[in-house]
């Protein structure tokens, strides 16, 4: 019986080469897969709508908890831990930039006989008007806090000392010529203001300190001491 004779071994290289080179056949996705792809690509789509409404809520939730711990939640101005916070960062701005402004202590002069005399909700509702005066008298640019009970603090730019002393008693005439009707009373108040100057040396705890002081010093002009 005659033998075959066996391939070569370089004809064997390339044959075995030439199946490795053939791409794989690969089966075409029939109707039934290519739904459940879009099925699949449709619900991922869905979910990353929901998880980024999600955050959203969350981040303004987080802003409104973040707002609310810095706010007065009486009077709607920056209460002590924000009005220093942004004290501070108004003082970097200024010793940077060498700009310029004034910061008031403000005390409120026979706020406890208005709560003794007509309760909490009469000093309250002094309080409230209080900061609307303030608000009338000062720009959007400024800073308004209550720092407790019945003292408040502000911060406005770009005054020189004169212009920051007449701005203080401008500020003391508003406040004592205040005048509510509550429950068919008439109830006043007043206010002492004690004044610092923010140059581009300004310490935030030091100019506090310094308008607190002079604060003192102008309310006990004022009772004639």
């Amino acid at each position: 019986m005659k033998k075959i004779p066996k391939a070569s071994s370089s004809t064997a290289a390339k044959r075995k080469a030439s199946r490795k080179a053939a791409p794989a056949a690969r089966a075409t996705p029939g109707p039934k897969h290519q739904a459940v792809q879009r099925d699949v690509a449709a619900d991922a789509r869905a979910l990353t709508r929901r998880l980024k409404s999600r955050l959203a809520a969350a981040q303004a939730r987080i802003a409104d908890l973040e707002a609310s711990a810095d706010t007065d939640f009486l009077l709607g101005v920056l209460n002590r831990r924000g009005f220093e916070r942004e004290l501070r960062r108004s003082v970097a701005y200024i010793r940077r930039y060498r700009a310029g402004g004034a910061l008031f202590v403000l005390d409120v002069d026979r706020l406890k006989p208005i709560n003794d005399a007509f309760g909490h909700a009469a000093g309250d509702a002094m309080l409230k008007a209080i900061v609307a005066a303030l608000s009338r008298q000062v720009r959007s640019s400024d800073l308004i806090g209550r720092l407790g009970g019945d003292e408040f603090a502000l911060l406005l730019w770009n005054l020189t000392e004169t212009d920051a002393k007449a701005k203080a008693s401008a500020l003391e005439e508003a406040i004592d010529r205040l005048t509510l009707t509550f429950r068919g009373r008439k109830i006043t108040a007043g206010a002492s203001i004690g004044v610092a100057i923010l140059g581009p040396h300004a310490d935030a705890d030091a100019a506090l300190e310094q308008a607190d002081c002079a604060m003192y010093v102008r309310k006990a002009q004022r009772r004639g001491e």
